[in-house]
């Protein structure tokens, strides 16, 4: 329990003397006092500073009697004044009073903490440790908050601040942190707290002993707002108190009832006069959208000032729907306007998808989960919602995650899964069988963190002691229990806080005490009453005291307990809570969550484009959120919404319905579950305007303009225009009254009302002035009467002249035209009349100006040219033989401009019966509107021609008997519509079109998108068709063959198919006797249609012949085929590859290729089950010509296909050869040779029957002996033979694939001609010399083996120009001949040397050297003897010595070696006619082709030392 305060001077130290056995008991309660202790030590020092040495307080002095008097006569003079400047002393007294004790308490304080650091011994090695640690906090945003820490250990802690695990840099946000230390108390303050700062703060403090972290959570709350209740529905609160103004506040133009789209920008904006407008002192502005008060965001932007004030809303959203209300302060109170915002849905990215939902905000945010909850969406077309998923974002990023990987079907749904301290937004997406709808607007920034009160944390403050008001002395609850917590109890009161279909939420009271080890807890459940505990798998570690629980099987009862764990192990389990089973708390009937439907629904008539709707709430509201109210046009079956956010109330006003049309009604009740069912349908109503309440207001106002048309000295016809209003009512009667200019009396003109605006009022007095007035009646009564007219004399009209026009009425008012029409005179004069001049002046001029300069025959005038936006007034004079009469009326101002919403005449043939119509819809009616239907304007009386229906605000007009008598003007007015009005001109071609589109309709045929047509399918069947645009399930057909009607049942197979107006025949065995004409005709309710086609001769043939084979295809394709035959294409390597493609192979299937007949083998045999194969021709060329097959074959049967590579084919691929060949090509290179100069291009294969030129100075080069063409595999190339300066120049190669021609240059001219001109010359001196130098043609073997006292002969051929020297060495010395070694050379051209009586020291190695001015050769020959008796031993080369070569003695200095080229030359091929006149002996071992070393031309064989 908590101690009772007391001040910090009162409280005495404690002894603690009782032992304890646990030294680390010991330790902990030492901890806690020097914690005590530190922390006082640290509050004495803070005041230091402020205090002084103790002194004493001087007594007061003791006021004397004469200052008493003073005192007495300073008070009744200064009264009040004076009495208040006492009390103030007086305070000012204690104040003083308490500073010197607290400056005593501090010196004592101080005499006594130096005592205690005296006795004190010297510090030793500590670790950090946090006496105080950081406490949690929860803010309202723009508010600071300072966290606090104090920390102990020796060296110093230096102490490091983090937020969310990253360090805090004040320098990074100037103002944002400050960071404190002061007297060992470490503090961050955050200025101006956001939701963002909302995270875990962690103070890190670290010395050379160790490390140790101290963690509290910061929570940024939004502040809302107390929620108002409004006191009317769809009102904002009633204020609580009056709040004046100085301001007289009046509004003029204020917003309406507005509509806008998800997405858009909007503003409401009301115009106010303010008295007096002063600059910087604008009114008082609040704005409520329904009840609650707004305040500026990213969503709602104010703005007052200018004599306006502005509401933005810069992106609707559905959320923003709703009665907005702008309440001004004034001088008398407040002034308010209304209007409501309507936001409908977005166009949704995928057609059918619902709208976005709306009000998504978040509760019961812990650090475990944060409950998530919306509206759902208004449905009219679209398929019901199936689910919503939940998307997250942390504050600061951009990138949305889903929350639920399946769609939740409520509207709610608790987010798990979220890092502790982190600021999270949220919206939702609505799914239906359609797709997914656009995202809601984001909800609020919320931390995923639990709202720890101060005085339910760790820490509770028992005393406070403050030091000027700045810090805080603080007890821990431990310190006052006198124990230290390690395992914590079990929690208490485990309960489930919310249920429903989803899940069970639970909640539960923490474990007291609790301790400070950080605290986690487990939940167990329990199916029914059994005892067997399961643990849950959270998937998180729930710190918080509530858990939401998923995953629980429906109609099944649980029981859960909850488990408090710490560092120090688990407590014992909670007390286990009662059968807990899902389902939905709000529903009183079983299985439904959703509302029951509304009751009646009644609607009448509010203004001429809103309607007044009432209903009664629904029976079971199940936890009703609101409504949805949908409106339909009577016939038209398509339901719109007419509110898209949930309407609380049981009324509402539906606004944006056209005027004239008839509307049905129905509402749905809303709930978290979903949409309810909907009402039943209200009576259909007719929108227009209201009628008035009162007599007054429901008669008509009052006729005007009363004129005299004729008088003829006893009665006078007068008339007299329409009301402007008719009340409501149609008008029914007038009632005209008269009197004498000299009476006052008024008096009856007749004892019966006129019905028409002419009346004749008989039984006047000659020479008398009479005065009329006029009333209208209608059902409500009779109206105002109307204004006296002037005074009318009553004489005989006698002039010759026509009396004047009446009753000019306009229509057809357009922005540059409008039609006036007019009734002919009364009095028409001495004759008839003849025409009619129309005169018109602009409002407000005097100056009338003729319209029609020749008189019109006609009443009615079609005036153009006007001014769009000027009004305009117009009178009429009558013409006859005798001239212009009176003049009529000036008749009223009318605007040139074209009503919103007009439309014209439109004609069309009526898709159903073929009645051809004009068609007309107003832009509104009344209930008492009529359509008045004319030609040539005036009425039509014959109604045999003519049929006139009317639905709605559209007539239409119908030829009965549509002929040329019908062509003319036709025109449409519609009465108490604004002046609605319309014409259109019927011509005769447009009449005649009209006729045969309605002949069409009346006489209907089957419509085709194709006629009869026939295709051949692929077992040889012959399918005949046609396709119709439209056919209905009840169509009939049949096909005529040859004048004969063909039946399913003869080979033949007839169908249709409705979907795509298909109707087919297909005849199964299409032979030379189906050959004729077809013919099908098709009947579908009254319309027909027949469609024929001709199969005769060759049309009939080529079908025939396409029949056969497709099938022999078919039987063809029964065994082992080719799905594709024989083609080629070309590697990139060049080789041409013939392809094919089989199908319906088996294991058995055999696969061969011939050419010419004859069976190509291959290395690696062909294998059919593979489905292709491929027969690879490289180094293609002209020889590949031929007729190459593959043949497929088993026991099923056998496929061929054959391939002609000659012609086209064969040019096709050379030519793809050249185009691979041709990119492949290098540049032309230079290469010297004994003949000349050769230009050389390598490519990856190169063939002569390619399309290969070449060109010198862009003139085509011809092989030649000069110019030599040819080419290799992998090159082309061009031989300059004996190159002279008429060589030099630019060379190219073209190759040509056919398409395009790759080309490669060289330019063989300057430095590079000079240089391979004389590397030529070089070769060719140097491939002369190579030809005529001495060498051995033939005849020597490499080994010879000789038995013992044989004789040895070696002969061989040599040749050189001029003849060659021979010498012949052994083992590299030379032999001498004598009478064992006979050395011969003959004629030149042959050299011996014979052995005579072999022995074994004759064996070795023997060579001849055979060299001549131009150089020589040295070739080799192994002798082996054996002894008789002995196995003939095997030949072993070079056993004896090393190869030999002769020695090469130093060149003279007169002739140096020539350097070896640069460039690469071939070896010249020896001369053909160079022949061995001896043929060559045989040797037991093949020559060799290697051959020696060659010494120098001009070098002789060296004469090797003799021994």
């Amino acid at each position: 329990m908590p101690t009772k305060a007391m001040p910090f001077h009162q409280q005495k130290q404690k002894q603690v003397s009782q032992g304890y056995q646990s030294t680390k008991h010991v330790h902990q309660i030492q901890s806690r006092t020097s914690s005590s202790k530190s922390v006082k030590k640290e509050q004495v020092e803070t005041t230091q500073a402020m205090a002084q040495p103790a002194y004493k307080l001087p007594a007061f002095r003791e006021r004397q009697p004469e200052g008493m008097q003073e005192y007495q006569r300073m008070a009744s003079h200064f009264g009040r004044d004076l009495t208040t400047l006492q009390h103030e002393l007086h305070r000012m007294k204690v104040a003083t009073q308490e500073q010197v004790e607290n400056i005593e308490i501090t010196r004592e304080v101080r005499e006594r903490m130096s005592v205690q650091r005296r006795d004190a011994p010297t510090e030793i090695p500590k670790g950090p440790d946090f006496l105080v640690g950081l406490r949690s906090h929860t803010v309202w945003e723009k508010t600071p908050v300072k966290l606090l820490c104090t920390v102990s250990g020796y060296p110093t802690p230096i102490v490091k601040w983090y937020k969310n695990d990253a360090v805090i840099d004040p320098l990074s946000v100037p103002g944002k942190y400050k960071i404190e230390n002061k007297y060992g108390v470490h503090g961050l303050i955050i200025s101006r707290c956001s939701v963002a700062d909302s995270g875990v703060y962690s103070a890190v403090a670290i010395n050379s002993q160790g490390k140790v972290v101290s963690r509290a959570t910061v929570c940024v709350r939004r502040a809302t707002g107390p929620g108002e209740i409004s006191h009317l529905p769809g009102q904002v609160p009633l204020l609580s108190g009056i709040r004046r103004s100085k301001l007289e506040v009046f509004l003029l133009d204020s917003f309406g009832v507005t509509f806008g789209t998800e997405g858009e920008s909007l503003t409401l904006v009301a115009n106010m006069v303010v008295v007096p407008d002063l600059p910087n002192l604008p009114p008082e502005v609040m704005w409520y959208r329904d009840d609650t008060l707004l305040k500026p965001s990213r969503w709602v932007e104010m703005s007052v000032g200018g004599g306006t004030a502005k509401l933005s809303l810069p992106h609707l959203n559905k959320d923003d729907e709703g009665l907005y209300t702008l309440r001004i302060w004034t001088k008398d109170g407040t002034t308010e306007h209304s209007a409501y915002l309507f936001v409908k849905d977005a166009a949704p990215t995928v057609k059918g998808a619902p709208g976005a939902p709306m009000d998504v905000t978040v509760s019961d945010a812990n650090k475990d989960y944060i409950l998530v909850s919306w509206k759902p969406p208004n449905l009219t077309s679209e398929s019901p919602i199936t689910g919503y998923f939940v998307d997250r974002r942390k504050s600061g990023t951009s990138d949305w995650v889903q929350c639920n990987p399946t769609p939740v079907k409520v509207c709610k749904f608790p987010v798990q899964g979220l890092t502790e301290g982190a600021s999270y937004h949220f919206r939702v997406r609505a799914v239906n069988s359609a797709g997914i709808s656009l995202p809601s607007r984001m909800s609020t920034g919320v931390t995923a963190a639990d709202e720890e009160s101060d005085v339910q944390d760790i820490f509770i403050v028992t005393t406070v002691i403050k030091i000027e008001g700045k810090y805080d002395i603080v007890v821990q609850k431990e310190e006052l229990q006198g124990v230290c917590v390690t395992l914590t109890g079990p929690p208490t009161d485990v309960h489930a806080s919310e249920i429903n279909q989803t899940y069970i939420v639970l909640s539960w009271n923490p474990p007291s005490p609790r301790g400070q080890a950080a605290l986690w807890y487990l939940i167990e459940k329990s199916l029914g009453d059994s005892n067997f505990w399961q643990r849950l798998d959270t998937g998180v570690q729930v710190r918080s005291p509530r858990c939401p629980i998923f995953d629980l099987e429906d109609k099944k009862a649980y029981r859960f307990r909850v488990i408090s764990v710490n560092k120090h192990g688990p407590s014992e389990p909670s007390e286990p809570t009662a059968l807990l089973q899902k389902a939905d708390p709000y529903v009183s009937i079983p299985d439904i969550g959703v509302p029951s439907a509304p009751g009646q629904v009644l609607a009448s008539r509010n203004t001429k484009t809103s309607a007044f709707v009432h209903w009664e709430p629904p029976k079971n509201p199940n936890n009703l959120m609101g409504y949805y109210v949908d409106c339909s046009v009577v016939g038209s079956k398509i339901w719109t919404p007419c509110n898209h956010r949930p309407y609380k109330h049981t009324r509402f006003v539906v606004h944006g319905l056209t005027p004239g049309d008839t509307y049905i009604f129905r509402v749905q009740a809303v709930n978290a579950y979903g949409l309810g069912e909907e009402s039943l349908e209200s009576a259909p109503l007719f929108i227009d305007a209201a009628l008035m309440r009162g007599v007054d207001c429901a008669a008509p106002s009052a006729p005007y303009g009363i004129s005299l048309l004729s008088c003829d000295g006893s009665s006078m016809t007068v008339a007299w225009k329409r009301p402007k209003r008719t009340g409501g009512s149609r008008i029914t009667s007038y009632y005209l009254d008269k009197r004498e200019v000299e009476s006052v009396n008024w008096k009856e003109v007749s004892s019966s009302p006129a019905t028409k605006r002419v009346f004749k009022v008989e039984n006047l007095t000659a020479g008398l002035f009479y005065e009329f007035k006029v009333q209208a009646a209608n059902l409500a009564g009779v109206g105002l009467p109307s204004e006296p007219s002037r005074p009318f004399a009553c004489e005989a009209w006698t002039m010759p002249q026509p009396g004047p026009a009446y009753d000019l009425s306009f229509w057809e008012v357009r922005d540059d035209s409008l039609l006036l029409q007019w009734k002919a005179p009364v009095y028409s004069g001495a004759s008839p009349v003849t025409g009619y001049i129309v005169e018109m002046a602009q409002k407000g001029s005097p100056d009338f100006v003729v319209v029609n300069t020749e008189a019109v025959n006609r009443c009615y005038l079609k005036v153009t040219g006007l001014e769009t936006g000027t009004s305009y007034v117009f009178k009429v004079y009558a013409v006859n033989v005798s001239g212009k009469g009176k003049a009529s009326d000036v008749s009223e101002a009318v605007c040139a401009k074209t009503l919103p919403g007009t439309k014209e005449i439109v004609s069309g043939v009526d898709e159903q019966t073929g009645d051809i119509f004009l068609s007309f819809e107003a832009p509104e009616v009344s209930a008492l509107s009529e359509f008045i239907w004319s030609k040539s304007y005036k009425d039509i009386t014959d109604s045999n021609r003519v049929a006139v229906s009317t639905v709605g605000r559209c007539s239409r007009l119908t030829l009965l008997k549509p002929e040329k008598e019908d062509l003319g003007i036709y025109s449409v007015a519609v009465t108490e519509a604004g002046g609605a009005s319309a014409s259109h001109t019927l011509t005769e071609e447009e009449l005649k079109k009209m006729l045969e589109l309605s002949y069409n309709i009346r006489n209907p045929i089957v419509p085709l998108k194709t006629e009869l047509n026939y295709e051949i399918l692929e077992k040889g069947h012959v399918r005949f068709w046609v396709q119709a645009q439209k056919i209905s399930s009840a169509v009939s057909y049949r096909f005529i063959v040859n004048d004969k009607e063909v039946t399913g049942a003869e080979g033949h197979k007839i169908s249709h198919d409705v979907s795509t107006g298909i109707i087919q025949m297909t005849v199964e065995h299409f032979t030379r006797a189906n050959e004729g004409t077809y013919t099908l005709q098709i009947h579908d309710g009254k319309a027909k249609s027949q469609s024929s086609l001709v199969l005769i001769g060759d049309v009939f043939k080529v079908a025939l012949k396409e029949a056969e084979f497709q099938r022999k295809e078919h039987i063809r394709k029964q065994g082992p085929h080719f799905s594709e035959y024989l083609t080629f294409h070309v590697d990139d390597d060049c080789t041409v590859m013939l392809v094919c493609k089989l199908a319906n192979v088996k294991k058995d299937t055999t696969f061969h290729w011939f050419k010419e007949d004859e069976e190509i083998i291959l290395d690696v045999s062909p294998n059919p089950m593979s489905g292709s194969c491929a027969l690879p021709i490289p180094l293609f060329s002209r020889k590949d010509q031929g007729i190459y097959k593959a043949v497929l074959g088993d026991d099923r049967g056998k496929d061929t296909s054959v391939y002609d590579i000659s012609g086209q084919v064969f040019e096709e691929i050379i030519n793809a050869i050249a185009r691979i060949a041709g990119s492949s090509a290098s540049d032309l290179m230079m290469q010297c040779t004994p003949e000349g100069i050769r230009l050389q291009c390598y490519m990856k294969y190169y063939t002569e029957e390619m399309k290969t030129s070449w060109f010198h100075k862009e003139s085509k080069i011809a092989s030649s002996e000069k110019m030599r063409i040819g080419g290799t595999s992998e090159m082309a190339w061009m031989q300059i033979c004996e190159p002279t300066d008429r060589e030099k120049g630019h060379y190219s190669i073209e190759i040509h694939d056919g398409k395009n021609a790759h080309t490669r240059t060289f330019d063989l001219s300057g430095q590079a001609y000079t240089e391979a001109y004389a590397e030529f010359q070089r070769l060719k001196a140097a491939a002369f010399a190579e030809k005529n130098r001495g060498r051995v043609v033939g005849g020597l073997p490499d080994v010879v083996t000789i038995m013992e006292y044989k004789t040895l002969s070696l002969t061989c051929t040599v040749w050189g120009d001029p003849k060659p020297e021979v010498t012949w060495f052994k083992n590299e010395q030379e032999v001498v001949s004598d009478d064992h070694n006979q050395i011969s050379f003959e004629s030149g051209k042959f050299a011996s040397l014979t052995i005579k009586c072999v022995t074994v020291d004759d064996s070795g190695k023997y060579s001849i050297n055979v060299r001549n001015k131009y150089g020589g050769e040295f070739v080799e020959i192994t002798v082996s003897v054996y002894k008789q008796g002995e196995e003939i031993p095997e030949p072993k080369l070079g056993q004896t010595s090393r190869t030999s070569a002769a020695p090469k003695p130093a060149a003279p200095p007169s002739k140096p070696q020539t350097p070896t080229p640069s460039m690469k030359s071939p070896t010249p091929t020896p001369p053909q006619s160079v022949k061995s006149p001896t043929p060559t002996p045989k040797s037991p071992t093949p020559p060799r082709s290697t051959k020696s070393p060659t010494p120098p031309r001009f070098m002789r064989s060296p004469t090797p030392t003799k021994k």
